[in-house]
This record gives C-alpha cells, sequence and structure tokens, in this order.
C-alpha cells in the first residue's frame, strides 16, 4: 500500500516511518527541498509541491492507496489556512476521482480555528459519499505525537480493511 502525506510535520515523519518499518510505501509532500534528507531518512519518498498549489500535487496520487491531509496545524494568513481546509481540500478530492486512491484520512484537530475544520470535515463527507471514497477522520491531538500516529496509523488500516 502507498500512502500520500500532505502536512503533519515532524509527527507526519513519525507516521511515515510507522508505515515504512511495516513493509509500506511512504510518499511525503513538503513545500521546501531542505525537507527531504529528513524525509528520505524515515524511508519515504520526498515530493515537492505545494497544498496551495493543488496541480504540484497532482501526479503524487500516481499509485497512491490512502491519501492523508494532515493540515491541521497549517500557518499562514486566516485566508491561506481556511483555503487550504475549503478549496484547495475540495480540489485535491476532485483529483482522487479515477485514481488508485481508496480512502482519505483527514486531520480533524490542531490549531486551525475549530469551525473551518468542522466545514472542511462536512465537505469532506459529502464528497467522499458522493464519489464512493471511503474517509477517516483523525481527532488526535496533534501535539500528542505518539497518540497522533496511534489514531492516524488506525484510521488507515480501517479504511484499508473496507
Amino acid at each position: 500500500m502507498r500512502v500520500l502525506l500532505i502536512g503533519g510535520g515532524c509527527r507526519g515523519l513519525a507516521l511515515a516511518e510507522n508505515l515504512v518499518a511495516d513493509g509500506h510505501a511512504v510518499r511525503a509532500v513538503t513545500r521546501d527541498e531542505c525537507h527531504r534528507a529528513a524525509i528520505e531518512e524515515v524511508g519515504a519518498e520526498c515530493w515537492i509541491g505545494d497544498p496551495d498549489v493543488v496541480g504540484t500535487l497532482r501526479y503524487a496520487l500516481e499509485n497512491v492507496t490512502i491519501l492523508v491531509w494532515a493540515l491541521a496545524t497549517a500557518a499562514g494568513s486566516a485566508e491561506q489556512v481556511a483555503a487550504l481546509h475549503g478549496p484547495r481540500l475540495q480540489m485535491m478530492l476532485s483529483k482522487t476521482i479515477d485514481t488508485t486512491v481508496r480512502g482519505v484520512v483527514y486531520e480533524a484537530t490542531g490549531t486551525v480555528n475549530a469551525a473551518t475544520l468542522q466545514s472542511a470535515v462536512a465537505e469532506l463527507q459529502r464528497s467522499c459519499e458522493l464519489n464512493r471514497i471511503p474517509c477517516a477522520i483523525v481527532d488526535a491531538d496533534p501535539a500528542e505525537r505518539d497518540a497522533w500516529v496511534v489514531a492516524a496509523r488506525t484510521a488507515i488500516d480501517t479504511l484499508l480493511a473496507i
């Protein structure tokens, strides 16, 4: 199974390492080349892309089974962050149609405004139901890295069992 991990920072790296240790392939997205070494060190494939520019992620979906959108601690202006959980998420979900993606994991707890995250969850569920792509929500506190990794891994494993 291949996971496309968008966001997550250090906890995302811990999730990638956990998945790789179990023999799964992980493609981790970063905006900045300087993060390549850390991503590759845990055994994941580095993909340079930007969730603000969904077109840079389109080909990252190749041969992906599970998409993880872990941007609940994204920084930036309120408008930029809201866009990541609104139009950018919607656009990315539209790109999963007619791909190998069999499930979407969404991080719904973090430093981003709770109303923004709740709205994104509703849109995610609507879009996934419409396109018959299962989704799972990670509500674990991202500040508790180990608990977050367990919750994210559980969400991934649940989707794979469907």
